[in-house]
């Protein structure tokens, strides 16, 4: 089709939080899921709508420096594109902001992939998977997050969780390696048949990580994401070689060139998936496939995914028939949405999205009241 992208616009956005994560706390006691909407407005009229998710206390992408960087440098290149010319577009992006280790700015142009996405389904008639010819699933089970402070705040949060009918858990650990022990044994006692997920964000040192391992192994612990800083690769070398639980990696992996390399070094088990980390859905779904390919795990995650955000990953996810309960947990802690029918877990489960584009319909109307004014 010969469209063509006509205007970008770009809306900061903050999202009010319910319960502690500990990546939403912020300076000066600001709190939220703050967020970056992309809209795409092609010559047609049709619209396609994305969103970046950043979390400065997770990695160095901020509110300001995507929302600078779409309005200021990546939206003179958008106006005029042909939306269905996903590739030149990311090669024009990736000459304008360039990569350092990895791809650059990779979530600031993951919102930009998921407007893509949307527009050109909206103007083809068809949901963003449709052209990745594969049969997927039609709802995805969901964990529930545990982050909590102390010992006591264990059960009620479990119970919490239940109550809404999760029967999966994911845990915060690092660098209390006693007290992610007892965290995990709580969690295991109290749901003895639910998949228990633990994930360090990069929080323990090299001797720490090989400990806990196999003590997390003997609790009934399923796997170990990011035990170790994202450049420790020869800690990430050790841990595997010691196959006391399957190792995954996150923060580590933004394109698939690393994963490759990763791979080739035997440092990894699996991927934690997030298509914000990475740039998008096309670069994510690439991700998948090598790990397929390779015979490894990969497991679906987000960064407290919103509204559009959240489409996108539950489309990826569903469409390669994702074998474990999703970390998606934006309808767990985020309050408020700017879609006209928001999503909602239904236990234990999100549906996958099956209208055109990313299947969520956004109500322009709402989004003044999260508005950030102050950018």
């Amino acid at each position: 089709m010969n469209a063509r992208i006509a205007r970008v616009d770009a809306f900061p956005v903050c999202y009010p939080v319910a319960g502690r994560f500990k990546f939403f706390e912020g300076p000066h006691g600001r709190a939220g899921r703050y967020s970056v909407l992309v809209k795409l407005t092609a010559d047609s009229g049709a619209v396609g709508w994305g969103q970046c998710v950043p979390s400065p206390r997770w990695s160095y992408e901020t509110l300001e420096s995507v929302y600078y960087t779409i309005t200021r440098y990546l939206a003179p290149l958008l106006v005029g594109a042909n939306p269905h010319d996903h590739e030149a577009i990311f090669q024009a992006m990736n000459r304008e902001i360039a990569p350092s280790f990895s791809t650059g700015q990779p979530v600031c142009k993951a919102g930009i992939d998921l407007a893509l996405f949307d527009l050109a389904g909206r103007l083809l008639g068809q949901n963003a998977a449709q052209g990745w010819s594969r049969r997927g699933l039609g709802r995805l089970s969901i964990s529930y997050t545990l982050n909590p402070k102390s010992i006591d705040d264990i059960d009620p949060m479990v119970a919490e969780g239940r109550a809404k009918g999760y029967r999966h858990f994911n845990v915060k650990i690092a660098p209390d390696l006693a007290f992610d022990l007892e965290l995990c044994r709580r969690v295991k006692k109290l749901v003895p048949d639910g998949f228990l997920w633990a994930d360090a964000n990069g929080g323990y040192d090299e001797a720490a990580a090989l400990e806990a391992a196999p003590k997390l192994a003997d609790i009934g612990v399923a796997v170990l994401e990011q035990p170790l800083p994202a450049n420790r690769l020869e800690g990430y070398r050790r841990l595997k070689q010691q196959a006391a639980l399957p190792i995954l990696m996150d923060e580590g992996i933004v394109s698939s060139v690393e994963l490759e390399e990763f791979i080739k070094l035997r440092l990894l088990d699996g991927v934690a998936m997030k298509p914000a980390r990475c740039g998008g859905l096309a670069e994510c779904r690439r991700q998948i496939e090598i790990v397929l390919r390779e015979g490894l795990m990969f497991l679906g995650s987000g960064l407290s995914d919103p509204d559009l955000a959240l489409a996108g990953s539950l489309i990826l996810y569903g469409a390669y028939g994702l074998a474990y309960p999703a970390a998606l947990n934006g309808c767990q802690f985020l309050q408020g949405s700017i879609l006209a029918q928001p999503f909602a877990v239904q236990d234990g489960f999100l549906p996958v999205p099956t209208g055109p584009g990313l299947g969520a319909q956004v109500d322009e109307a709402k989004i003044p009241q999260y508005l950030v004014r102050d950018i």
